[in-house]
């Protein structure tokens, strides 16, 4: 394990990959804002996009908040660590690079033992977004921080596949109401049962402003071919479009579709693929695995992809935002 080493790059200001319960992070010190700007500088990502401070625990986050309201105490008892991330007013101490300039901060305090060990280690807090390239589809292995980033990055610590496998749920308590701003594994009614109602924010943020959160921006996680989204609303017209290009190469696309869809037997009995990856049915297996299952279909040659959307169920919801934001619908 290189967790000494990993420290002493943190602290001269490297940058250093670690698994979460997540995505895999892309870290550096979150008081070092010229070690911040490397996150940017490696992910091609626009100064308009936070970053998460990570943390080992409550204590260590009230020292990098400028205040911790007493609804942040009740869910981070609640939920930390886990994929929760608190949005409370910043400490100066940190590098307003991780705000995008703003003067709030989302902290999290991940479910992980070896990135909770490096944190504790480290004494510190650590900036992290997801370790690829800015809008492409989130690292929950090792080699795909690798693929994605290559020698941008000082050291990957490998702890494994992730666990949860899409990004916290990011929780705003800076204004007057408790805001969702991004949705996750930890769900509203979960948060509403320990401090009352709260609103979700819903559409994007145009990347020229300051978002109050990663994951508000219109195009994210997303594979580099053209990716289609389709229900059983959309299947005539995804019928229709196999059909006008039939004649084109099989070997230019790719289906996503869920294990209890009676759609998507009836496309791969009509049309060849090059890949094709059937999903769980439980949406927390699917959530676990929708990043690793794009990037198999994401492959040289593979021009597009069509993903069949899961249920618009609550327990869906934190899925269907990754996929709707990933995908655009049939046109």
């Amino acid at each position: 394990m290189n967790l000494s080493r990993a420290i002493s790059i943190l602290r001269d200001g490297g940058l250093v990959a670690f698994p979460t319960e997540t995505v895999y992070g892309l870290g550096a010190d979150a008081t070092n804002a010229a070690a911040v700007r490397r996150i940017f500088a490696a992910k091609g990502r626009p100064p308009t996009n936070p970053l998460i401070v990570h943390v080992a625990d409550e204590k260590i986050a009230r020292r990098y908040a400028g205040n911790w309201p007493q609804a942040a105490a009740r869910l981070a008892a609640k939920f930390w660590p886990g994929p929760l991330t608190l949005v409370v007013p910043r400490a100066v101490s940190l590098a307003p690079e991780v705000s995008a300039g703003r003067d709030t901060v989302g902290l999290r305090a991940p479910d992980h033992p070896l990135a909770l060990q490096l944190l504790r280690e480290f004494d510190g807090p650590i900036a992290a977004p997801s370790a690829n390239r800015s809008t492409r589809i989130s690292p929950t292995r090792a080699e795909h921080v690798r693929e994605e980033l290559g020698d941008a990055v000082d050291l990957i610590l490998d702890g494994g596949p992730c666990r949860v496998g899409i990004e916290s749920t990011v929780l705003d308590l800076s204004g007057d109401a408790p805001v969702i701003l991004r949705q996750g594994a930890i769900m509203q009614n979960q948060i509403e049962a320990e401090i009352g109602p709260v609103k979700l924010f819903a559409g994007s943020v145009d990347p020229a402003i300051a978002a109050a959160s990663p994951g508000q921006h219109a195009i994210h996680y997303a594979p580099r071919a053209r990716a289609y989204r389709f229900d059983s609303t959309s299947r005539p017209a995804l019928a229709q479009m196999l059909e006008t290009n039939r004649a084109r190469s099989a070997d230019s696309r790719a289906l996503v579709y869920l294990e209890s869809s009676t759609a998507a037997p009836a496309i791969l009995a009509a049309v060849t693929f090059a890949a094709v990856v059937q999903m769980p049915a439980d949406s927390t297996a699917y959530a676990q695995r929708i990043y690793q299952a794009l990037r198999e279909v994401d492959q040289p040659g593979v021009d597009t992809i069509f993903v069949e959307m899961p249920p618009d169920e609550p327990a869906w919801a934190a899925v269907r935002d990754r996929l709707s934001r990933a995908t655009t619908p049939l046109p």
